[in-house]
């Protein structure tokens, strides 16, 4: 499911980067620090009252070269664009600027909800300054405070209400949603193209839910498949072509209505660091992933050449160990017919789900060839397992004490989990709970 886009707006030194990394020290979900995957900052994921969403900062509008009204006025479009829901954020302590006002008439041309908030408010006596921002026509100003953490909570109520209602999975589908990511120039496009020209069993182009992709649907040997084209996804205006900052959003867009991710890496230029963070956005989202290495056909490919390569991508993608690497050429088609029968086994893989009794043979079967640890005279206790969910398959161990759960011994667990079942090319989540 989609997540909803929230955007922070406003001119220079009101706050903005203040707010955002307030909300991202209180209220973010942090994943787990994974070798090789960095984040960018003009993004993260938030989550309040239980509802998960994008948040962009678009802060760094300073003067430099061009004129600060245009810089202005581009970074207003870019969240405009981009966003479900609109932050505007003004300087409490200042008044209603000149500046301010060109943003909201920006604003108002959107037909997107805005939520005004009114930053740097760090003591009651000033809440009564807060009335004049009324004229700006954006409805309640909301008081806050970025340094002091003041009034977010009521701020952010606002900014859900105005989410649309969260949709229920259809479980019944069986067509295969995978998205095609990648640093730029890798070969998205043609890898697209190459497996929509050479399978003519293309149902119809359907725009899709996500902005400014399309979701092109096709058959082959009777599996259904769709594609959700983030290297199709284009700006409607002249905003921001060149603004690469900004494509991670639109490539989490994806990712999050995808079963599987393919994972593109171009053969003639190597693994650099821009591919360990895409890929790092899919495994986080806890999508099945295959890596696949394009332009083959350009570089020297035997069978060492092959392996001195995958051997690379196990070095430099420690935390996609479980995916699978395929090798093609999407300009020559050379090893194309390989791929999609890959795409398949990981997105059923992603799906499956085992029974509670094997899980738990392979849990004592585990505990047999490695006794659980010890600490400070504790010994863990494995009482059982269940599996709990699928897309990716994800498992409560109950224990007698989490804390004496070693991460190294939930690693060893989860490593018998995947030599007892196949779960190549999907990530597995293990949860630890005391029974209660």
């Amino acid at each position: 499911m989609r997540k909803s886009v929230v955007a922070i707006v406003g001119r220079p030194n009101v706050g903005k980067s203040t707010i955002f990394n307030r909300l991202v020290g209180e209220r973010i979900s942090i994943v787990e620090d994974i070798p090789g995957v960095t984040r960018d900052r003009i993004y993260s994921q938030a989550e309040w009252l239980n509802r998960e969403f994008n948040l962009i900062d678009t802060g760094g509008i300073e003067a430099g070269d061009e004129p600060l009204l245009v810089q202005m006025r581009q970074q207003a479009e870019i969240a405009i664009d981009e966003a479900d829901v609109i932050i505007f954020l003004v300087n409490g302590k200042e008044g209603i600027t000149g500046a301010d006002e060109e943003v909201a008439k920006l604003l108002f041309k959107s037909n997107k909800p805005i939520v005004l908030g009114v930053n740097k408010i760090d003591n009651p006596e000033m809440q009564e300054t807060i009335y004049e921002y009324y004229s700006l026509g954006f409805g309640e100003p909301f008081p806050i405070s970025g340094a002091h953490g003041l009034g977010l909570g009521d701020l952010l109520d606002e900014v859900i209400r105005h989410f649309p209602p969260e949709e229920e999975p259809e479980d019944d589908d069986e067509t295969i949603y995978f998205s095609v990511i990648g640093r730029p120039n890798v070969g998205k496009s043609s890898l697209v193209n190459a497996l929509l020209n050479e399978d003519r069993v293309i149902v119809s182009n359907m725009e899709g839910t996500t902005r400014d992709a399309v979701d092109t649907p096709f058959t082959r040997d009777g599996q259904d498949y769709v594609i959700i084209d983030t290297a199709g996804m284009r700006k409607r205006g002249k905003v921001y072509e060149t603004t690469e900052k900004y494509s991670v959003l639109r490539t989490l867009k994806a990712i999050e209505r995808a079963d599987v991710a393919l994972v593109l890496i171009d053969a003639e230029t190597g693994i650099i660091e821009q591919d360990k963070r895409v890929a790092g956005y899919a495994h986080e989202e806890g999508r099945a992933v295959v890596i696949v290495v394009n332009k083959w056909d350009t570089v020297e490919s035997d069978q060492k050449a092959m392996q001195k390569f995958e051997e690379d991508i196990r070095t430099q993608f420690q935390f996609l160990d479980y995916a699978p690497i395929v090798f093609l050429s999407a300009e020559t088609k050379k090893r194309l017919h390989t791929l999609l029968p890959v795409v398949k086994m990981v997105s059923e893989n992603h799906a499956k789900r085992i029974p509670t009794n094997l899980l738990n043979d392979v849990i004592m079967d585990a505990i047999a060839v490695n006794p659980t640890p010890t600490f400070k005279g504790k010994r863990l206790k494995v009482l059982y397992a269940t599996q709990v969910s699928v897309k990716p398959p994800s498992f409560v161990i109950f224990v007698n004490d989490p804390e004496l759960m070693h991460f190294s011994y939930k690693r060893f667990l989860e490593n018998k989990i995947r030599e007892a079942i196949d779960y190549t090319g999907t990530p597995i989540n293990i949860f630890v709970r005391r029974r209660q």
